[in-house]
Order: structure tokens, then sequence, then C-alpha cells
């Protein structure tokens, strides 16, 4: 039998986040959810008894604000991105996804818990994990680099998962950590058959995978869940890929 879990999702009206809060309700867990306008999630979700929306832009949170959110939680989800719009990629915040990560890891250690509170980070295959030797070409290297440079949405993904990575590191006593890395992302309607790696096993520039977005909110699911999954891959930065790619 499954416990029963309480999780708070940040970035929860998102394309990927939707769909890992539903995941989670479907396991009977318990789902906080914050979202700027609860009217971008479905009336099957709203209406759900294991479902807390809170109305809040992250950002503009404050810290005992964040500390309420997360009080009680067993797991802290970020489903959170830039907007693909000229604002949304080079207009502020620039580094939403690495503030938030710092202040809701803080807001986690404000809360004495009995034991670590997972937290769970959707990233990208682009992205390495500078705790391993990983391959990545010249080219893609240079790539990466001028990436980093001009589009700060990708900054901020490296800034996420180095904080997690560096500043909690694997000894931390109130946080346990995975970062998750889809390839090209998808829609599908269905989940699907999919493998997960401790590295990219191809480039996420010159010759990318797929991963569809209810494959990676499974996947964050069975992390938050799952105790064996967690063992498997916690303080990893695992990279996901749908079956055949």
């Amino acid at each position: 039998m499954v416990q029963q879990m309480t999780s708070l999702v940040v970035g929860a009206s998102g394309a990927t986040g939707r769909l890992l809060v539903e995941q989670l309700l479907d396991r009977g867990q318990r789902v906080k959810a914050i979202v700027r306008s609860p009217d971008k999630l479905p009336r099957t979700l709203l209406d759900h008894q294991h479902l807390t929306v809170i109305q809040a832009g992250i950002a503009e949170a404050s810290d005992t604000e964040l500390a309420e959110y997360v009080k009680g939680c067993d797991a802290v989800a970020s489903c959170l991105g830039h907007n693909l719009t000229l604002k949304g990629i080079y207009g502020q915040p620039r580094r939403l996804v690495t503030d938030a990560i710092r202040r809701l890891c803080n807001a986690v250690k404000s809360n004495a818990t009995e034991r670590p509170v997972k937290f769970v980070l959707m990233n990208t295959a682009g992205n390495s994990n500078r705790d391993l030797v990983e391959p990545v070409s010249f080219h893609q290297k240079c790539v990466i680099g001028m990436l980093r440079l001009s589009v700060p949405p990708h900054a901020d993904n490296e800034e996420a998962a180095d904080y997690l990575r560096t500043v909690i590191g694997q000894t931390d006593q109130a946080i346990e950590w995975a970062v998750v890395r889809p390839d090209s992302l998808t829609d599908e309607s269905a989940v699907s058959e999919y493998h997960a790696y401790p590295s990219p096993t191809r480039s996420a520039i010159f010759n990318a995978g797929k991963t569809s977005r209810i494959n990676v909110a499974h996947f964050m699911a069975d992390l938050i869940v799952d105790d064996d999954v967690w063992t498997r891959w916690k303080g990893q930065m695992p990279v996901i890929y749908n079956a055949g790619y």
C-alpha cells in the first residue's frame, strides 16, 4: 500500500506541472499547488478533494509565506520555467528558477521535519551534471557556452541544479534532491515506456532525443512516491528518454 504524502508543486499550471499534479492525485497523494491563475488548472483537478490551490506568485511570496506553504510537506517539486516570449526569456526575473529553489530550500529548513524532505527539480538534458565526467563534444560545449551567455533561461537552469548539487549537496539533514533532465519535450496523451540514465546517451544539441511531458510527470511522481525509485536516484540528475530514443 502506498503511503499518503503531501507534496508542494510549483509551476503547477504549466504544461508539465499540471500533469505532475494529476499523477500525484491519481496515486492518492495530497497536493498543494502554487499557481498564479487557478483557472489554468482543469476543473477535474480543481474539484479534487486532495488538492489545495495556493494562488500566489512564487517570486512575490514572502519568506514567511513560503515557510507556511512547505509546512507539512514530504516533498517539493518544481516544474517552473520561463515563458517562451521575449519578455519571459530576456525580462526579469532572470533567475526565476534558481531564486525559487534557493528560497524554497530555506523555507524547508525553517521548519523542523522528522525526515528529509524530497526536492525534485525539472531541468534539461542540455545541462551537464558536473558531479560526473559526462561526454560532451567540443562543438556542443561551444553551443552551450553561447546559450549560457545569450539565453538567460539556460543559465538559470544550470544555476538551479548547481544550487542543489553544491549548496544542498549529498549530506544535508533536511533536504534530499533529484534533478530530472528530459530531452526535447513532446505532448502525448498517455504515459508510454521510457528509460532513465545517469547521464545523456546522446547529444542534446546535435542528436536530441524525445521525452513526453507526461512521462516526465510520471517519473517525477515515482521519485516522490516510490522509495525504491528515490533511493536509486537521489542526489543524481537522471536523464529520461521515451523508449526508442
